[in-house]
C-alpha cells in the first residue's frame, strides 16, 4: 500500500464514523484503527520526505557554516585591503622621501657649483691681478731698458 491509498482509507473511516450530538461536527473513531494507519503511512513515506526532513534539520548548520566562511572571506579581504592600504602608504612615503632628497641634492649641487665658480672666479681674479702686476713690471722694465739705450 502506498500513502495515498491510506489516506483514502482514513478519509473513507471519518465519513463512517458516527458524529456526536451538540459537538460541532465531531465524530468517533477507532483509535488502535487510526494508530495503525498512522503508523501504515509512516512506514510508506517517500524517501524523499524524510531526506527533505535532514536537510531541513541541516539548514541552520549549512547556513551557519555558510556565515563562518562569510566573515572568514570578509576578514581576509579586510586584512587584505590594510596590508595594500599599508604598503601604498609606504610607497606614497618612500616617494615623498626620495622627492625631498632629489630636492635636497639639487639644491646642494647648486651650493657647490655656485661655491666652486665663485672660488675658479677669485682664483682667476688673483691670476688675472698677479699677470697684471707681471706685466706692468714688465713693461716698466722694458722701458726702463728703453730708456738706457738712449
Amino acid at each position: 500500500m502506498n500513502v495515498e491509498e491510506i489516506l483514502d482509507m482514513l478519509d473513507e473511516m471519518i465519513d463512517r464514523a458516527w458524529n456526536l450530538p451538540m459537538t460541532g461536527g465531531r465524530c468517533v473513531l477507532d483509535a488502535d484503527k487510526v494508530r495503525d494507519l498512522l503508523d501504515d503511512i509512516r512506514a510508506n513515506m517517500p524517501p524523499e520526505i524524510s531526506h527533505a526532513k535532514k536537510i531541513v534539520a541541516d539548514r541552520g548548520e549549512i547556513i551557519a557554516e555558510a556565515k563562518r566562511e562569510a566573515e572568514a572571506i570578509v576578514r581576509r579581504a579586510e586584512e587584505r585591503a590594510k596590508s595594500l592600504v599599508a604598503q601604498e602608504e609606504i610607497m606614497r612615503q618612500s616617494h615623498q622621501r626620495a622627492q625631498e632628497m632629489i630636492t635636497q641634492a639639487q639644491m646642494k649641487s647648486r651650493e657647490m657649483r655656485q661655491v666652486a665658480q665663485e672660488f675658479a672666479d677669485k682664483m682667476l681674479k688673483t691670476t688675472e691681478d698677479g699677470l697684471a702686476k707681471s706685466l706692468m713690471e714688465v713693461k716698466s722694465t722694458r722701458q726702463a731698458l728703453r730708456n738706457t739705450k738712449k
